[in-house]
């Protein structure tokens, strides 16, 4: 609940829709949000019937909290969990402006994920992890995929050169520190 709630700052969901999302019953989830709102990691208000609850923003467990959680369910776990086993990927990256948030450059709120993947990929299967990653993560992830050759290029297209020329969060880590 607290990945979901955290990694998304700018919704606020109902008690209904985070049971849905997480599996669990309305009551059970309830119980929870009671006492993280008590403990001053959730706000909530109510719209009518419903009881809204997001992150508390405002909080100093905020940062702290959203980074321990970023780094063990944020997009990076999940698109590396998603690639790391297949032998037709040899490296991969997110880039953009996501990758510039995770390093610590202040701006909005990303929209979407981008990712960079470089081998021989099937296209198709790149499509279906994107899927599966932007369901796990709630936001559109957009694989693109380029041969190696594409990639170490000595006269990089404009493309490889604006996404080298930016930050890069490398998804592989111990497939690269294996090699």
């Amino acid at each position: 609940m607290l990945a979901l709630l955290y990694l998304h700052p700018e919704a606020s969901y109902s008690l209904t829709e985070i049971a849905r999302r997480l599996g669990r019953s309305v009551p059970g989830v309830r119980n929870e949000v009671e006492r993280l709102v008590k403990a001053g990691f959730l706000h909530d208000r109510r719209i009518g019937n419903v009881r809204q609850v997001s992150a508390a923003t405002d909080s100093p467990i905020y940062r702290p909290l959203t980074h321990l959680l970023l780094v063990t369910f944020g997009p990076k776990q999940v698109l590396a969990d998603l690639l790391a086993a297949r032998d037709d990927v040899d490296e991969a990256y997110i880039y953009g402006s996501w990758a510039a948030r995770y390093i610590g450059e202040s701006g909005p709120i990303p929209n979407d994920i981008d990712v960079l993947v470089v081998g021989d990929a099937n296209r198709d299967d790149l499509d279906e992890a994107a899927r599966q990653a932007q369901q796990a993560l709630d936001r559109p992830v957009n694989i693109t995929r380029l041969r190696r050759t594409a990639w170490t290029s000595p006269e990089p297209q404009p493309f490889v050169s604006a996404v080298r020329s930016g930050p890069l969060v490398p998804l592989l880590d111990d497939r690269e520190n294996a090699e």
